[in-house]
């Protein structure tokens, strides 16, 4: 029995299938865990989300901004982009069956006491409790029979810095935002989501979520995430592991064993 994490996968099965098999993984005894964005811009996003689907418990995943896409599609929200390949899911009769599944996912889990997995980071001074407990705010509306106004509600970037005193929909939408649509903050800790450079490339004003100092991490912890392709895995701070290595852009597909930490790509 192993569990892997494997970073942003997007509708990308044949890549996916080839990196476990360079590791054996067997889907009765082994558990894969995703940090989100299965679908989208690949090829084969039915498919992915039937194999993924097909292994039951074995198969946990947090929510990413594209996973979150094909609920508002779903919803009437949004229409799909043609560049997002989403057109055979859509039509497919298990449409609505894998999107139900999809809304009872979270935006954060813990893979172990010392490793939490979320698509896009951890907004700054979050412990991994409150990570935890938004997180849960958000599935408890999501699970429930209100969840297609949370979704039509989630999309914008306002608020976009965080106080305890957020209500409703504003709270609910920083949350999303932090999330799943994080990258580079303001100097004042406001999220800014129009660069997705690599920080070396990015205006000085703008600092990466994992370099601003967060007293709530220490050492031992780790977080897991996706998300940021032009990263490239590059965070120079083992405390956060960053898995979206561009796979669908013609980089690689990046799994981590969670017992060893040691990273396979395919």
């Amino acid at each position: 029995m192993a569990d892997y994490i494997v970073g942003d996968i997007q509708g990308c099965l044949s890549g996916l299938k080839a990196l476990l098999s360079k590791v054996d993984f067997n889907p009765l005894s082994d558990t894969l865990y995703a940090v989100g964005d299965l679908i989208g811009r690949g090829p084969d996003s039915l498919d992915t989300l039937a194999y993924l689907h097909a292994m039951g418990d074995n198969f946990q995943t947090v929510l990413g901004n594209h996973d979150l896409n094909l609920l508002a599609i779903y919803c009437g929200v949004r229409r799909a982009k043609k560049a997002d390949k989403l057109d055979a899911l859509i039509a497919s009769v298990d449409f609505a069956k894998y999107c139900h599944w999809l809304r009872q996912k979270p935006l954060a889990m813990h893979i172990t006491p010392n490793i939490l997995l979320t698509h896009a980071g951890l907004y700054p001074n979050w412990s991994f409790a409150k990570a935890l407990s938004l997180s849960a705010e958000i599935s408890e509306t999501l699970r429930g029979e209100q969840w297609q106004h949370m979704v039509k509600m989630m999309y914008g970037d306002e608020p976009s810095r965080w106080t305890d005193d957020l209500t409703g929909d504003a709270r609910q939408r920083f949350i999303i935002n932090a999330f799943t649509r994080m990258r580079f903050l303001e100097n004042d800790l406001r999220l800014e989501f129009e660069c997705k450079l690599p920080p070396r490339d990015a205006p000085r004003s703008l600092t990466p979520w994992f370099v601003v100092n967060n007293s709530t991490i220490d050492a031992q912890q780790k977080v897991v995430f996706g998300h940021w392709a032009a990263l490239n895995g590059e965070t120079h701070d083992e405390r956060f592991i960053a898995l979206d290595t561009g796979f669908v852009w013609g980089g690689h597909m990046t799994l981590l064993c969670v017992d060893s930490l040691q990273l396979i790509q395919k």
